[in-house]
């Protein structure tokens, strides 16, 4: 009786329109233990009810707020300085709610597919560094993949200080990352880890950007398609699963090699869909204070190499600007060698992938490109030196982000000119001067005439920035490659530093993906 009384109770109040407030609600990204961004504004941001008056305090700074006809708000603090003392945020409206354990530092997001999402208990060294990682001053966000894509309840991430129990599912390349900054900077870090392993660009990319684009509409469309066979396609694979299980059982009957899984179609695929990652694991991200971001991906955009030349400069460009901090630095790690070595001259599409990273480099303001031609492993395409990785990224910061006087990265491309039978390249990130840091002549560059046969090349250096490449088989050159193939087998132009050249081509012919969509 008493129960029915208080639900009748409850429905009259709301007949009547009385103000039944909702709490002050704060995404995910927000929360105990977490690093703000320094040196600039930071948001913090949320959601109430409509016309609600909320208030944001942070040590000394105060804002405050009305929320939005839809009950959005979102207040500025800041500029802050860094502080590895904690600090609690209070917000309060309706309700209050305390955040604690903040710190001020630097705050980078890492992103891209499986060799971002490739954890450091299953890198190089994974066990010894996870053993060393007691770094309070650190603090991971390991995106959820499945809370994301609400294939399990609970919240997106926790803010959690480096230890050894929370960094060992964390990103490789990213801790090796931010353990370099933290130790040179002095400074608290934040790192997110947002990446999921077999994902292409264009779920990665707001929907708005792709269907903007002749060339990049194709992306969007096919979840038509997908959606379309989807049922006969589930069908067809839980029958090659049930039949995939039969054969495991008989081979670990017979104590044979079990066969392999099948390999799930891309229809049923969710995070394959257009926009679903940027929806689901960025999205919610946004406007959360950041220095920069770290991208490795482009493996699963190779049979699409060319239109990835204008789908990943269109993401860059969709999250700067939905982020609304400016062209943020974004460094791009591009594709290491992978598969068997060619004794020839060959023009395939991870080459081309690789080059589109390059182009984007090259035309898009405060991004960075991290070669990895030289640390990839022929046999699988998750190499396992993270750490390598990680300094180069680190390196490159130190250089363009943090303004420290060092080489970041080896030789450059920047231009070419044919005259005769010879082609003259010249380069920046020279540093002191272009030399080889193995053999005692440069290898794996390639030229082409006319006909676009490609013939490996002699190869000198000349002065500190220039090298002149030529062939007999070639008396009137057009085009010049370097380390364009799948596994280069010895590329060796480099610096001071030792760290390879970037693969390159001078020509724009159309490769083996050309017009593919």
């Amino acid at each position: 009786m008493k129960i029915r009384i208080v639900l009748t109770l409850i429905a009259f109040i709301w007949s009547q329109g009385y103000d039944c407030r909702a709490e002050i609600r704060l995404p995910d990204v927000l929360g105990d233990d977490m690093v703000l961004q320094r040196d600039r504004p930071v948001p913090i941001w949320g959601k109430a009810d409509p016309g609600e008056a909320v208030r944001v305090t942070f040590g000394t700074l105060n804002q405050s707020v009305i929320t939005d006809a839809a009950g959005n708000w979102i207040v500025w603090i800041g500029p802050l300085t860094a502080n590895a003392t904690p600090e609690s945020m209070i917000i309060t409206g309706t309700n209050r709610i305390e955040l604690s354990n903040i710190l001020v530092g630097e705050v980078w997001l890492c992103s891209g597919q499986s060799n971002m999402q490739w954890m450091l208990e299953q890198s190089a060294g994974g066990e010894e560094a996870i053993k060393a990682a007691d770094y309070p001053n650190i603090r991971l966000f390991n995106v959820s993949r499945d809370v994301a894509f609400k294939r399990s309840e609970g919240r997106l991430a926790v803010w959690q200080p480096c230890s050894p129990a929370t960094v060992r599912e964390f990103s490789g390349v990213g801790y090796f990352f931010g353990l370099e900054l933290y130790r040179e900077l002095g400074v608290p870090v934040g790192l997110i880890n947002a990446s999921y392993g077999g994902s292409q660009a264009e779920a990665w990319t707001p929907v708005e950007y792709l269907a903007a684009s002749e060339d990049l509409r194709p992306c969007i469309e096919r979840e038509k398609i997908w959606a379309a066979e989807r049922p006969a396609v589930q069908a067809a694979f839980d029958q090659q699963i049930r039949d995939w299980e039969a054969a495991t059982a008989a081979a670990d009957s017979a104590g044979t090699k079990p066969p392999r899984r099948p390999r799930v179609p891309d229809a049923l695929r969710d995070y394959r869909i257009a926009a679903s990652i940027y929806n689901n694991m960025i999205g919610p991200l946004i406007p959360f204070g950041i220095r920069g971001a770290l991208w490795y991906q482009g493996e699963s955009n190779e049979e699409r190499a060319e239109q990835y030349e204008l789908l990943l400069p269109t993401m860059i460009r969709a999250w700067r600007e939905r982020w609304g901090q400016g062209d943020f630095p974004f460094a791009i790690v591009q594709l290491p060698n992978f598969r068997r070595s060619s004794d020839l001259p060959v023009d395939e599409a991870w080459s081309h992938v690789r080059d589109a990273q390059r182009k984007t480099f090259m035309q898009m303001p405060n991004t960075g490109l991290i070669v990895t031609i030289d640390i990839g492993e022929a046999t699988d395409i998750h190499p396992v030196n993270k750490l390598d990785v990680g300094k180069r990224l680190f390196l490159w910061a130190m250089a363009d982000v943090y303004g420290r006087n060092v080489t970041k990265s080896g030789p450059v491309f920047r231009e070419a000119d044919f005259t005769g039978h010879e082609a003259r390249l010249r380069f920046d990130e020279v540093g002191t001067g272009l030399g080889m840091c193995r053999g005692t002549a440069l290898r794996e560059f390639a030229i082409a005439g006319e006909d676009r046969k490609w013939y490996w090349a002699n190869a000198r250096i000349e002065g500190k920035d220039t090298v002149v490449v030529w062939s007999d088989e070639v008396p009137a050159p057009k085009a010049v490659r370097y380390a364009f193939n799948n596994n280069p087998l010895e590329p060796n132009l480099t610096n001071e530093t030792c760290l390879p050249a970037t693969p390159f081509r001078t020509d724009d012919w159309p490769g083996p993906t050309a017009g593919l969509r």
